[in-house]
């Protein structure tokens, strides 16, 4: 990377057009199949390489590794990375700090032409990212391409985002004045994202802070940072400068920690558990020594999502909808319907449809596109098998409830079902994240609002009726932050759907909408006396 501020052809702006969302790959065409399986056997041929640390655009190495391996496949190695420790944060502080004293002042339009620029490389080379997803985290084909697109979609409606904010001003112009309202660069951040979407959520909160003038310390999830070193290498080859992004693989406790009460750290945008989100948010708070300014947190830290099955609902379009909501990536979204709550009059039809459904979702590498793969990780697993457990003493067990063993020695469990669970029962208000579903029993539409809202958390939810009072209803009394009507509560789409929940689900932070951007800004007014 070059040392000096590179400008891309600003050209790349003009003619960018309105925002529109990616359009996913049709994988039933023999074409994409071929270039799919292509991509997965030249990623394969590029697996085990080790990757360095690169702080300030200098490339460092340590003693600790950190070891990514395939979850279906757990004695294949997809990246070694290095484990940057306590003592890198203040090195990283350094080359971020320094490279904001120029990027801040880059023109907007500049900065917003990087990021088109990467959304047309990561275009070109869809297929292969598409298949370090599927290698380094198991998601099938359709699952990474929606992941590869969702980071498409952010790196084009932030560059325009960034632009539009450039031209605000302010509502009036005082008489004998020139005011004006800028928003400004907050400084150096730390970017903490998840392993689930680990191209389109570390992207998206990276480019969101660099677009905006900040600096980016990006300590990618330990389960995915070969994903977040490919995008790093990508943005090195569009000539980002040095030190705008600094990539930093490390663990939560000490890097992580290192860099959240750094007191030069300007804010921190964090995916991952509610657990991780509040000691990051407290430790925030808590002014340090030489730090002159509060510290912003942009929080989003997962759900306990509910979809509501109601007597007078499309029954079919409801087991499909919540089939796909709850075991898409095996339940592994922060988005996923963990809890479904359905009227007494159709549940028990209801549960027969839904077994039927979920027993024909087949189950294997994704590297071969099977429906459902792995979860994450040997952690991950032992976790889900534990609640498989509590899952028997709580409730009846439907379909699924085990471990599925394979050769290969994947972390494989069956998409599992339990039905007449109580509300308060802790397979209905702890977060599994992994292919499992409680299915609650309600006797009216208000109890199953207030069933769908008795969770500490607020992220998504769905609602299936015809009836247009009770869709109202929901509108105004289901407290999530997405709330999808007659349709699944996954997928969110940047533009349409800001995505970020209320409660224990974070800070609401709407990414992808209109007002994320501001998250990484200060507004400052300026007015000059005339005459």
């Amino acid at each position: 990377m070059a040392t000096a501020i590179l400008t891309p052809d600003t050209a790349a702006n003009a003619g960018r057009g309105t925002f529109v969302n990616e359009e996913f790959l049709d994988f039933s065409l023999p074409e994409n199949q071929r270039a799919m399986e292509a991509a997965i056997a030249d990623v394969e041929s590029r697996l085990g390489r080790e990757y360095d640390m690169v702080i300030g655009g200098a490339r460092l190495r340590t003693d600790d590794k950190i070891i990514s391996k395939n979850p279906a496949r757990p004695s294949q190695v997809v990246g070694i990375h290095q484990r940057a420790g306590v003592e890198h944060a203040a090195i990283a502080m350094e080359a971020a700090q320094k490279a904001f004293t120029t990027w801040s002042r880059v023109p907007v339009a500049e900065r917003a032409a990087f990021l088109f620029k990467a959304a047309d490389k990561i275009r070109e080379r869809k297929f292969e990212f598409c298949a370090w997803l599927t290698l380094e985290v198991g998601k099938n084909w359709g699952e990474a391409d929606a992941d590869v697109g969702e980071t498409i979609d952010f790196l084009e409606f932030y560059g325009r985002e960034a632009l539009r904010m450039d031209g605000v001003t302010t509502p009036i112009q005082f008489p004998g004045e020139r005011n004006q309202f800028r928003y400004i660069p907050l400084g150096v951040g730390a970017v903490i994202p998840p392993w689930n979407f680990p191209f389109a959520i570390m992207a998206g909160m990276a480019v969101a802070a660099i677009v905006c003038g900040n600096t980016v310390i990006l300590k990618p999830s330990i389960d995915a940072s070969t994903i977040a070193a490919r995008f790093f290498s990508l943005m090195e080859e569009i000539g980002l400068p040095d030190g705008v992004l600094n990539f930093c693989p490390g663990e939560g406790p000490d890097f992580g920690n290192a860099v959240v009460v750094h007191p030069q750290t300007r804010f921190i945008a964090f995916t991952g558990s509610k657990a991780v989100g509040l000691e990051i948010h407290e430790k925030a708070a808590k002014t340090q020594l030489g730090q002159i300014f509060i510290k912003r947190t942009i929080l989003e830290m997962g759900g306990k999502d509910s979809i509501i099955v109601d007597a007078d609902c499309d029954l079919d379009s409801a087991v499909a909808g919540v089939a796909a909501s709850a075991f898409g990536f095996n339940g592994q979204k922060c988005s996923a319907c963990s809890r479904v709550i359905v009227d007494a009059s159709l549940y028990d039809t209801f549960c027969d449809k839904l077994v039927e459904r979920v027993r024909k979702i087949e189950v294997g590498d994704p590297a071969l596109n099977f429906a459902a793969g792995p979860v994450i990780s040997e952690k991950s697993y032992e976790k889900v098998l534990s609640y498989l457990q509590i899952g028997r003493r709580e409730g009846r067990l439907l379909a699924g409830g085990d471990a599925i063993e394979t050769e290969s020695g994947g972390y494989y469990i069956a998409p599992t079902i339990f039905a007449d669970i109580a509300p308060t029962a802790r397979l209905a208000q702890e977060e599994i994240f992994g292919p499992v579903l409680a299915v609650i029993k309600s006797n009216s539409f208000d109890e199953a609002l207030d069933i769908a809202n008795n969770t500490e958390y607020g992220l998504t939810g769905a609602i299936y009726s015809s009836s247009a009072e009770k869709l109202q209803r929901a509108r105004e009394e289901f407290q999530v932050g997405n709330l999808y009507l007659n349709r699944k509560c996954t997928g969110a789409m940047v533009g349409a759907h800001p995505f970020g929940g209320f409660n224990m689900s974070g800070t609401d932070s709407k990414a992808g909408g209109p007002d994320y951007l501001l998250l990484f800004t200060q507004a400052k007014s300026i007015a000059e006396k005339l005459g």
